[in-house]
């Protein structure tokens, strides 16, 4: 247990002018989770954190939005203009008036970042009963990082932004994280003595660490052993490398955890996905949000399961064959070219080829739910629309389009008699000819 409470401040004020792009960029999204969410997850997770503060500014809107409806714990707070990071923090110096506690500072675009890295910083923060910690890492190539400046003592005195950094600066290889734990009583009333008078014009936060060893505080350094967790996203293609990291450390995982990934070049997981022992995922698998797959399970190749699907063990999801927000028990088939979505199958049930339930009323706007009992199966290129029920081992003829539940043990067909016209084709070919045969 920690001596004091620890609160936390995200910034996640600015554009990102290099993603290009409209959407603000802690919004974009790695497996369909807003690199915000990744750093909030982050902290909440470290089960140190009782309140969280993202500072908001670009597209504060959107950004409001997703943290009310995902996070409703955690407050917004705007930063407008944007005047640099040291002036962000500051807007929350209203919200933390008296509070003696630790407050972690990070980044909005740094979804790499592990709880159990922020729970060891924070640990190292009271052990060594420092005022102010950063974050630090070792870097061959520190270009583009603010270098962690240390006297003869090798006693941590200042960061220098490369901006402003001299030559000899610029070859320290020692960078900072960006990530900072300070105690709030004693080192809050430096946002109101940060001066911007530096190559940018901004009120740096790095700032702070001058103005601690200045005050005689107690400052450390904190040097982070993955160096990856600290990847910050300012590019699409940073974007893309993050997800390959994150995603590389997923497949790894679920292999020491016994699962059979075929071809890992090919195949994306979700960090939220659970999948049990002696499953096999095949190439091309793509797996989004938050799902549960059970043991001896066969997916793929080129399945797309996305958030919210809980499946059983003994289960053969096939080829080209997409899940959503479905439940889908023991030992149960869906078979290629399906879409199974705000769906329960029960156990032994067999979806035949091009299945798919019809969930959503685009004029309503409202999904419904398609309930498969145990031991039922749908016929190649039958439509299931819902709301509806196939109970226990009933069974859909082929190419049937079901708009009512359907009976136990009953078969159940919609398509229209075959009928035969003999000679059409003939016929045809003749009369385009003029008759000659």
């Amino acid at each position: 247990m920690l001596n004091k409470k620890v609160k936390s401040i995200i910034l996640a004020a600015g554009k990102g002018t290099r993603m290009k792009s409209d959407l603000p960029k802690v919004l974009h999204c790695m497996f369909n989770k807003p690199l915000i969410g990744y750093v909030l997850d982050a902290v909440n997770n470290t089960g140190y954190a009782d309140e969280s503060f993202v500072i908001v500014g670009h597209e504060a809107d959107q950004v409001e939005n997703y943290i009310r409806n995902n996070y409703g714990s955690t407050k917004c707070i705007m930063q407008m203009p944007q005047l640099g990071t040291g002036d962000a923090v500051s807007k929350a110096l209203p919200y933390l008036n008296g509070y003696d506690g630790y407050v972690l500072i990070l980044c909005g675009d740094t979804p790499i970042i592990s709880s159990k890295t922020l729970k060891d910083f924070i640990d190292f923060h009271e052990n060594n009963d420092a005022d102010l910690t950063v974050m630090s890492a070792i870097f061959e190539n520190p270009k583009n990082y603010g270098r962690i400046i240390r006297d003869r003592n090798k006693k941590f005195t200042a960061i220098t932004e490369e901006k402003d950094a001299t030559a000899e600066q610029k070859a320290v290889k020692e960078v900072n994280a960006g990530i900072y734990c300070v105690n709030w009583s004693k080192i809050s009333s430096a946002f109101n003595n940060l001066r911007n008078d530096n190559a940018q014009g901004e009120y740096y936060l790095t700032d702070i660490v001058k103005w601690a060893v200045e005050k005689n505080l107690k400052v450390q350094a904190y040097i982070i052993e993955n160096k990856e967790e600290i990847f910050g996203i300012n590019s699409k293609q940073q974007l893309a490398e993050a997800v390959k990291i994150i995603n590389r450390n997923k497949l790894i995982k679920l292999m020491e955890e016994g699962v059979q990934i075929t071809d890992p070049d090919t195949t994306f997981i979700s960090p939220e996905t659970e999948i049990g022992a002696d499953t096999i995922i095949l190439p091309n698998v793509y797996i989004t949000g938050k799902n549960k797959i059970g043991c001896k399970c066969k997916i793929g190749p080129f399945s797309h399961i996305r958030d919210g699907a809980i499946i059983g063990n003994n289960v053969r999801i096939g080829n080209f064959v997409e899940i959503k927000k479905s439940v889908i028990k023991d030992n149960t088939n869906v078979s290629h070219l399906s879409y199974v979505g705000d769906a329960e199958l029960g156990e032994h049930v067999n979806i035949g080829a091009g299945t798919i339930t019809a969930n959503y009323n685009p004029i309503s706007k409202v999904k419904s739910k398609t309930i498969i009992k145990d031991g039922a199966n749908t016929g190649s290129n039958s439509v299931l629309v819902a709301p509806v029920t196939i109970n226990e081992n009933a069974s859909i003829g082929a190419l049937s389009v079901i708009t009512k539940d359907i009976e136990a043990y009953s078969l159940a067909v919609t398509r229209a008699p075959l009928k035969q016209i003999t000679n059409w084709v003939k016929k045809k070919i003749e009369k385009l000819s003029g008759g000659i045969k």
